[in-house]
C-alpha cells in the first residue's frame, strides 16, 4: 500500500465507487452481486485478488489502488537501497494480502520483486527416495511475501514494511529480473492446474 500511496494511486471516495474502480483496474472480474460475501472477485496482473487490489482499509476516505507499475517501483527501490546502504545482496518485494480459495484468512502475494530469483526449481532433482521431481518449483517471492504480510498485519499495526534476513534458499541477483524470469512466474489460465475448475 505504501508504494501505491507514494505513486499517488489513491482516489477519494466522493469521486467514484469501488465497483467502477474494480472494473477499470481488473483484467477479469465478477460483479459483487455474484459473491456471497459482497466482494468483486477479480484477476489483476495475473493474480486472483478481491476487488482488483482496490483497498479501502486504512485509506481514511480514499480507495488505494495497486501501484501502476509495481515492477518498475521494485527495481527502483532495490537500486536505491543498494546504493544508499552499499549492499550487494538485497532484494525487494512489493506485497499485497490475498485470499486463497477454500481457505479462510489472508496470506501474502508478491505483486513485484527485484534482486533475487523468484523461483527455485527442483525439476530433475531427486526427492528423499531418489525419485526425480518433474514439476516442483518453490515460489520464493510469494513465500517471502506471505511471511512479510503476516508480520506487517492487516489492521492498525502501522507496519508498512518488513525486513527479512538470513533465508538460506534465497538466491540473490545483482540485477532486475529479466522479462523471461517475470514471465516464468505466471501460468496462462488455460494451462493452470486448476483450469478445469475455473
Amino acid at each position: 500500500k505504501i508504494i501505491a500511496i507514494c505513486e499517488g494511486r489513491i482516489v477519494h471516495k466522493d469521486l467514484t465507487t469501488k465497483d467502477k474502480l474494480v472494473e477499470q483496474e481488473a483484467e477479469w472480474f465478477l460483479p459483487r452481486h455474484l459473491s456471497k460475501y459482497d466482494f468483486c472477485i477479480s484477476i489483476k496482473n495475473n493474480t486472483f485478488t478481491a476487488s482488483a487490489g482496490v483497498d479501502e482499509s486504512n485509506g481514511n476516505g480514499y480507495y488505494v489502488l495497486w501501484p501502476s507499475n509495481p515492477q518498475r517501483s521494485a527495481n527502483a527501490l532495490r537500486l536505491h537501497l543498494k546504493q544508499r546502504f552499499n549492499l550487494n545482496k538485497i532484494g525487494v518485494i512489493i506485497t499485497d494480502s490475498k485470499t486463497t480459495p477454500l481457505r479462510w484468512g489472508v496470506t501474502g502475494v508478491a505483486v513485484a520483486h527485484s534482486g533475487f530469483s523468484a523461483l527455485n526449481s527442483y525439476i530433475g532433482k531427486p526427492d528423499v527416495f531418489g525419485r526425480l521431481l518433474k514439476a516442483e518449483k518453490l515460489n520464493v517471492a510469494d513465500t517471502l511475501a506471505t511471511a512479510a504480510v503476516g508480520v506487517m498485519g492487516e489492521g492498525n499495526e502501522q507496519t508498512p514494511l518488513a525486513i527479512i534476513e538470513d533465508v538460506p534458499f534465497v538466491r540473490f541477483q545483482p540485477r532486475n529480473p529479466t522479462q523471461n524470469e517475470l514471465k516464468d512466474l505466471h501460468i496462462q489460465l488455460e494451462d493452470d492446474l486448476y483450469a478445469p475448475l475455473l
